[in-house]
């Protein structure tokens, strides 16, 4: 299922064609599922495991996705709504990225004492690029937290505003860089765009894909070194988050969530990894300046 080498394979358009939306079929029949079969923490668990499954690949933003789909089915509950469990989600989308990418990290761990090796220099380049995201959520997690809880039309303008950045990053920019011309500039500019996904509506991918792009990477580069850099940092945050975590919230809905984020996730990843080999983020685009529409009506109507 993993493809982690750079190299790729020769597929008919046909055969690419099918291992690019039988993904997203068996995540639409898991969204029914959710909505028609299971009731309670089990419903919400599981629908906010396929939101974050689909936003943290994706450039869609899964924070401000765990913030609005909430609100637009009116789920309650103590602790399914909390950072915290949020947190835990992103373990699934973790193990998803670690299912694809465990050969190349253990890879550039064995040459991270040889820093002029090509291996070695990427290594430190991802730990570079972490620094400007741990910081900044050392600092004010907390604080972001609180405050985007509830400001639906923030989150929209966000959402809007980082799609026509994304738009013009794709479309303008030029494509000819590839990981071996990354350098310590790219790393630190790309990692000071994923600092920004603490702003829901951001994306942590969307950020750090934009800048790639930007900076005149390939689409497929900068999604990649976005998916190797998201694992350090995510799993940062799980070790700060879910150290305390009571073992009375382990429940069964609790494992729901995180097993289906991790099995949508990991078809996200794939999905998109395909993708961008050919494609523009242009769908996604679209998708970003719908949502917000959606939720300024949702607004409005309320």
């Amino acid at each position: 299922m993993a493809q982690t080498s750079l190299e790729q394979t020769d597929l008919s358009p046909r055969r690419e064609a099918l291992q690019l939306w039988i993904p997203l079929g068996i995540v639409l029949l898991l969204t029914l599922v959710t909505a028609f079969l299971l009731t309670g923490q089990y419903q919400i668990a599981a629908g906010k495991g396929i939101v974050q499954g689909l936003g943290e690949p994706l450039p869609i933003s899964s924070s401000a996705h765990l913030i609005v789909v909430p609100w637009f089915f009116d789920w309650q509950d103590p602790f399914f709504q909390t950072q915290t469990f949020d947190v835990a989600l992103h373990m699934g989308t973790l193990i998803a990225l670690l299912l694809f990418f465990w050969r190349d990290w253990l890879n550039l761990i064995m040459h991270m004492h040889q820093p002029r090796s090509q291996q070695g220099r990427m290594f430190w380049f991802i730990v570079l690029a972490s620094i400007p995201a741990g910081i900044v959520g050392l600092l004010l997690d907390s604080l972001a937290e609180e405050y985007f809880l509830d400001k639906y039309l923030v989150i929209a303008g966000t959402m809007s505003i980082m799609g026509v950045v994304l738009y013009i990053a794709d479309r303008f920019a030029p494509r000819r860089y590839e990981l071996s011309d990354l350098t310590w500039k790219h790393a630190l500019l790309v990692g000071c765009a994923q600092a920004l996904a603490l702003i829901p509506g951001v994306s942590r991918s969307g950020s750090t894909m934009t800048m790639g792009r930007a900076l005149g990477f390939t689409r497929e580069t900068a999604a990649r070194f976005s998916f190797l850099m998201a694992i350090p940092i995510t799993f940062g945050a799980g070790v700060l988050k879910l150290r305390d975590i009571d073992s009375s919230q382990l429940t069964a809905p609790f494992w729901l969530g995180i097993s289906v984020s991790f099995v949508v996730g990991a078809l996200a990843v794939g999905f998109l990894l395909r993708y961008v080999r050919t494609n523009s983020f242009l769908p996604f685009i679209i998708y970003r300046l719908v949502i917000a529409a959606v939720i300024v009506a949702v607004y409005l109507a309320r």
